[in-house]
């Protein structure tokens, strides 16, 4: 690879070509300049020449049609002392008029009619022409000029005259006239000035060129040109009419022009007349022109650029040559010095300790710069000591025997400890190589690499394994290693126990050797699916232990990944479940017989009610007919009465029992929907307001005046408050008042409340009412039920989700309170009553 050459900055060579680059960029730009203004000059120039151009171009055609406009003004005066019929106004007068106006094609006089009653051409007198088409007619004693009309003569516009075959380029331009006769009567004097004579004479003043004239009416309305636009062409939309007139009379400009192309173009405006000449010549043929002078000029640039370039590549070439000479005498010291130096940063970057001593192992060099070494001292303390100064007195003969003067240059090694200042040791791998010149040793070159880390990491890690080792041992479930080919690696003492094999006997043998055939398979195939896809699997089989009674074993095996993230091994591990399931199976056979008594005891209860209430019917049935034909026999009455009422009681308790037999059977069920509880609770109210009033009773109601929502089985829960109100009329003194209040408790969910001022519950009874066949002692004296209606309340709401007590009020009686928990709307969902 070639080597960078050193060099100065601005050399000789450098400064000669910048000087000549410099020369020929500020010649170049001067030229380049000269250029850009030499073009503008001659774009100048030419709008010049178009200014001069258009001013003596005005001047003609002013005179021109000056000079007809005069003429017609004589004519006109003959006309309003002589009439229509002078000598002067036959045609030979006229034609012979119109040999000292060139300028004039015919001359001709018309009534107000249009019809021709003079003309100097022959056989136009009679003809007809409309007189809008001869352009805007002037007032009396004035004249106007008209625009472009093709043809030769008025005949050619009369009306109804035949198509023209004039071609389009020929025509006239009129310029009339108003007269009044002595008679009163008004006619037109119409001279017909001939636009070609004016090109003509617009050609002749342009001279040479791709200059061109237009003359022009102020609507933009082209009267004759000198080319290119056709007479009778609207240019209303060039600037010159746009922008320019008729605020400004005479101007020039680069941009467009009557022809396509941008062009350089000026324009005045006729002193007398609304005419405007426009000369214009295109933008390309002024630089056309402009860079066929100036090609000359260009090629003497080029030759002047290309002959200093020369000199300059020339000068420079000589020049470097020279300096490359000179640099290249010193590349040799420079790479030394880069690789000396490349060579000092490395071994300052080298994070091993590097030394040099001579032969009687002195330091004489550390490659540690300004670092501390061993004890804490500075390189400049360090060196010039002995090494074996620097380690612990028991290693000093072994390093000393490292910088011996024995023959050969193998290299020597040995592992010291390092002291610091702090009381910190350190150990090193040291490493020393003899240096010789011939066959005598003048030093020693070695390295030290600090391996305090990697032991103490090492001594942690023979911890770790250690520790390892003894939690496998003192697992209580049984675990082994296997490696890759399924050989055992390790066991603990449970494995032991559990299998009766002695781990001296089975380390290294292959695993299952002590399995049938089946389970061998099993844990083949799982250990197959670990080692290919890593992870841990967990399963239960059937081993049959050695004391030959079978046994559920929950095995799990774990692939422990190497450095590579492959597995290397498989951990397993496995529980007894075998006293687990057993007790499990019993648990279930019990709960499976508990749950056949109950529904067996269920059924009975429910087929006996059902029997019950058969006969019951036909007893109430009877006994009610017997009370209404046993009017008048008081005895009778008494007796039917009383038959009547021990089977209505009996069969309150036989609908009881039914209910009870329903919520705990397996087919009980409550149907949850949302409901508003305030039409709930008034309807039970009016159903039992004749057992208020039987009972000299009042009830104060108290419900929120917003919905009461919560989700609900509406007939459980009115046969919920019905039961629970029930239980306050009957206990409740006459004339006393039961409080029903209904709310939204703290927990967001309705509360409801039924107070009455009967005897009370008996403090140790509170909970016990809510059992089945359960009265209170209070209520024993005739006034209770069954005691199965606070149960079937608590069964209700415990199926809610709720929860129903009873609390003794201070001033007498009791409360029982109803809690629903807070719902969200929802579907209706079938709930299971609990049992």
């Amino acid at each position: 690879m070639k080597k960078d050459l050193p060099a100065r900055a601005w050399s000789a060579s450098h400064l000669v070509t910048a000087g000549g680059a410099a020369f020929i960029v500020l010649f170049l730009a001067a030229s380049v300049a000269l250029g850009i203004g030499g073009r503008r000059a001659a774009i100048a120039d030419q709008l010049a020449q178009n200014e001069l151009l258009a001013r003596v171009l005005e001047d003609q055609v002013t005179r021109s049609f000056d000079t007809a406009a005069q003429s017609l003004a004589l004519l006109a005066h003959v006309v309003s002392e002589q009439g229509q019929g002078g000598a002067a106004m036959s045609p030979p007068a006229m034609a012979q008029f119109l040999v000292s106006l060139p300028q004039l094609r015919a001359l001709s006089m018309l009534d107000s009619q249009g019809r021709v009653v003079g003309s100097s051409v022959a056989g136009e007198v009679g003809v007809r022409v409309d007189l809008a088409q001869l352009g805007p007619l002037p007032n009396e004693g004035r004249d106007a000029i008209g625009f472009f009309i093709a043809g030769r003569s008025l005949r050619d516009i009369a009306v109804n005259a035949r198509a023209s075959m004039v071609p389009g380029s020929v025509g006239f331009i009129p310029v009339v006239r108003r007269v009044r006769e002595p008679g009163g009567q008004m006619v037109y004097l119409v001279g017909l000035m001939n636009p070609e004579g004016i090109a003509n004479q617009m050609r002749l003043t342009i001279a040479k060129g791709a200059s061109q004239g237009v003359l022009a009416t102020f609507e933009g309305r082209v009267l004759t040109a000198t080319a290119d636009a056709l007479p009778g062409q609207l240019l209303e939309a060039l600037p010159v009419f746009r922008d320019y007139l008729p605020r400004i009379e005479h101007a020039s400009y680069q941009g467009v022009g009557v022809t396509t192309g941008e062009q350089t173009l000026a324009f005045r405006v006729s002193r007398t007349r609304p005419l405007v000449v426009l000369v214009e010549k295109p933008l390309a043929s002024v630089l056309d022109e402009w860079v066929s002078e100036a090609r000359w000029r260009t090629l003497i640039i080029a030759a002047a650029t290309l002959a200093v370039a020369l000199l300059t590549w020339s000068a420079a070439r000589s020049l470097r040559a020279r300096e490359q000479v000179r640099l290249r005498l010193g590349v040799a010291q420079a790479e030394v010095a880069r690789r000396e130096n490349e060579l000092s940063v490395i071994v300052r970057s080298v994070q091993e300790l590097l030394f040099r001593t001579d032969a009687g192992g002195l330091l004489t060099y550390v490659n540690l710069g300004e670092k501390t070494v061993a004890g804490g001292q500075r390189v400049e303390a360090v060196v010039g000591t002995r090494v074996d100064a620097h380690v612990l007195p028991a290693e000093q003969g072994a390093v000393r025997a490292l910088f011996g003067a024995g023959p050969g240059a193998a290299l020597r090694t040995a592992t010291v400890t390092l002291k610091t200042l702090r009381g910190h040791s350190r150990r090193f791998d040291v490493a020393v190589a003899p240096l010789y010149n011939g066959s005598r040793i003048t030093g020693f070159a070695g390295s030290a690499v600090d391996i305090t880390e990697r032991e103490e990491a090492q001594a942690s890690l023979a911890e770790q394994l250690a520790f390892s080792a003894l939690l496998q041992e003192m697992s209580p479930l049984p675990t082994s290693m296997i490696d890759t080919e399924g050989r055992y690696l390790s066991v603990n003492r449970a494995w032991e126990t559990f299998t009766g094999l002695n781990r001296n006997a089975v380390l290294g043998r292959q695993a299952g050797d002590e399995l049938s055939a089946d389970e061998a398979r099993e844990h083949d195939a799982r250990d197959r699916q670990l080692l290919d896809r890593g992870g841990q699997a967990r399963y239960e089989v059937s081993h049959t232990h050695r004391d030959g009674i079978r046994r559920d074993l929950l095995v799990i095996k774990v692939a422990v990944p190497g450095r590579d993230g492959r597995p290397q091994g498989i951990l397993n591990t496995f529980m007894d479940m075998t006293e687990v399931r057993t007790a499990a199976r019993a648990t279930q056979e019990a709960r499976d017989a508990a749950e056949e008594t109950s529904r067996a005891k269920s059924e009975f209860i429910a087929n006996i009610s059902h029997e019950l209430r058969t006969p019951l019917q036909s007893i109430i049935g009877f006994s009610e007919l017997g009370t209404l034909r046993a009017r008048g026999h008081d005895k009778l009455v008494a007796m039917f009465v009383d038959i009547l009422t021990g089977g209505q009681r009996m069969l309150a308790l036989v609908n009881d029992l039914l209910d009870v037999s329903k919520i705990e059977s397996a087919v009980g069920t409550i149907h949850l929907e949302r409901a508003d509880l305030r039409p709930l609770l008034r309807e039970v109210l009016r159903e039992l307001e004749p057992l208020f009033g039987a009972r000299h009773l009042a009830a104060k109601v108290s419900l929120p005046p917003s919905p009461l929502v919560a989700k609900v089985d509406p007939t459980r829960f009115q046969q919920v408050v019905r039961n629970v109100l029930a239980n306050a009329i009957k206990f409740a003194p006459a004339g006393t008042a039961i409080v029903v209040d209904a709310r939204i408790g703290g927990d967001g969910g309705p509360h409801i409340s039924v107070r009455d001022r009967g005897p009370g519950i008996p403090a140790k009874e509170i909970e016990q009412i809510f059992d089945a066949f359960v009265q209170s002692s209070s209520t024993k004296d005739g006034a209770g039920g069954t005691g199965l209606g606070l149960a079937i309340c608590r069964k209700i709401i415990d199926a809610h989700g709720g929860s129903i007590r009873a609390e003794n009020m201070a001033d007498g009686g009791s409360r029982f309170h109803i809690r629903l928990p807070p719902r969200v709307a929802g579907e209706t969902r079938p709930a299971e009553l609990a049992g």
